[in-house]
């Protein structure tokens, strides 16, 4: 069944799925654009996010813009018991944006868990490596280290 959207639902949601603003008070901001308030922007997206319709949203971070320079994503090998403790763990780490669970369907391929690690340099990286595998019940990874990155965006349906 198709969800039908107010004009002013629309609006926000064509904001929400690019960027958010880069400011202090974003929501408030999308609430100005939209002419609305920031608490109808909120409780929009909280509805949404509940009944199902939209899975997340939020800010599309550009690596390249900041100070870190090198990344990786790391494979690694994880006991299904263990996933949820390394997840906590990795979550702490600032220098990691995204932490994923997939299932390990090829023998050639045990990897299951998966880290995008930040850094200004490579070290950096490697260091982040290092302390997950000393502080996480990890088993055996594989870096994969990015060469370039040929296309960044999200969906959009309005």
């Amino acid at each position: 069944m198709a969800v039908e959207f107010t004009a002013t639902e629309r609006a926000i949601l064509a904001i929400v799925q690019r960027n958010l603003p880069a400011t202090l008070t974003p929501y408030a901001d999308i609430a100005k654009a939209c002419n609305c308030t920031e608490e109808e922007v909120l409780a929009l997206l909280q509805r949404l996010k509940q009944n199902g319709t939209i899975r997340r949203y939020g800010a599309m971070i550009r690596h390249h813009k900041t100070p870190w320079r090198h990344n990786a994503m790391v494979a690694w090998c994880v006991q299904e018991e263990n996933l949820e403790a390394c997840g906590k763990i990795a979550a702490t780490l600032s220098n990691i944006s995204h932490i994923y669970v997939r299932p390990s369907t090829y023998p050639e391929w045990p990897y299951n868990f998966y880290t995008m690690i930040h850094g200004r340099t490579p070290l950096e990286c490697l260091n982040a490596i290092r302390h997950l595998q000393s502080t996480a019940p990890l088993g055996d990874h594989l870096v994969l280290q990015s060469l370039r990155e040929l296309k960044k965006v999200s969906m959009t349906y309005f």
